[in-house]
């Protein structure tokens, strides 16, 4: 069987696309919802929850309710921080939020320039120093974050990390040790987020994607995917509601 090859002009399209996202294109993100059944609920986060939306409409369809929704396509945790104040401003009422964040903080620079060495080539022994350097910082961030959301009163947390990615249209494995070195940074941020809400939770998916839930680009949920997505949300979101 003939490989399918990835030609110059289909790249090129592909890394228009990325710097798009990277600069929270709305073109490439579904619409907020800034005012639903249930405001006190709140989805933050970046291209995972908002390019198609899938992940909340299947949520919103499980619970019979809407939530309200801030996630951009090209988000950094900074970026993340920014949708959490506009949140507030509409409805500081937030008692539960679910969410991810961390991924394009690593992605975005690997893809157009890998400064920080997060791909791993086959010569390598691992994950370079830089990387891990970049991902403590991220870890900081968030922690800082979750902090400020306790502090305000949010009572639970639900983050998703991280699942493994595919070679695609801007996606590489390279970078699947980067993802596994996240998501551990990530999970403990969770945990030792001491000022944040009652109820916190890492919702881990890597066991449960696989490369077909992955669409073309290599990064994105599928439909399918989207709906493990869902359901490993829904695991912890439903009791809460």
């Amino acid at each position: 069987m003939r490989r399918f090859k990835v030609g110059p002009l289909v790249k090129g399209a592909a890394f228009l696309v990325l710097i798009l996202a990277a600069t929270g294109c709305s073109l490439l993100s579904v619409s907020e919802i800034r005012n639903a059944t249930r405001n006190d609920v709140v989805n933050l986060g970046d291209s995972i929850f908002a390019l198609s939306g899938k992940i909340h409409d299947n949520l919103q369809s499980w619970a019979g309710q809407t939530f309200r929704r801030y996630a951009l396509s090209g988000s950094m945790v900074s970026h993340i921080g920014d949708q959490y104040n506009k949140a507030k401003r509409d409805n500081a009422n937030i008692q539960t939020i679910f969410m991810d964040g961390g991924g394009n903080d690593i992605l975005i620079p690997a893809t157009l320039f890998d400064p920080y060495n997060c791909k791993v080539d086959w010569w390598e022994s691992g994950l370079s120093s830089s990387c891990k350097s970049l991902i403590d910082d991220i870890y900081v961030d968030t922690v800082n974050l979750l902090n400020r959301m306790g502090r305000d009163g949010v009572d639970n947390i639900i983050y998703l990390g991280y699942y493994r990615v595919k070679d695609g249209l801007i996606g590489t494995t390279k970078l699947n040790q980067a993802v596994d070195y996240g998501d551990a940074r990530l999970s403990l941020a969770v945990r030792n987020a001491t000022a944040a809400s009652n109820y916190r939770v890492f919702v881990d998916p890597r066991a449960y994607i696989s490369s077909s839930d992955i669409i073309i680009d290599g990064i994105h949920p599928s439909s399918s995917g989207s709906q493990k997505l869902a359901s490993l949300i829904w695991a912890k979101l439903q009791p809460l509601l």
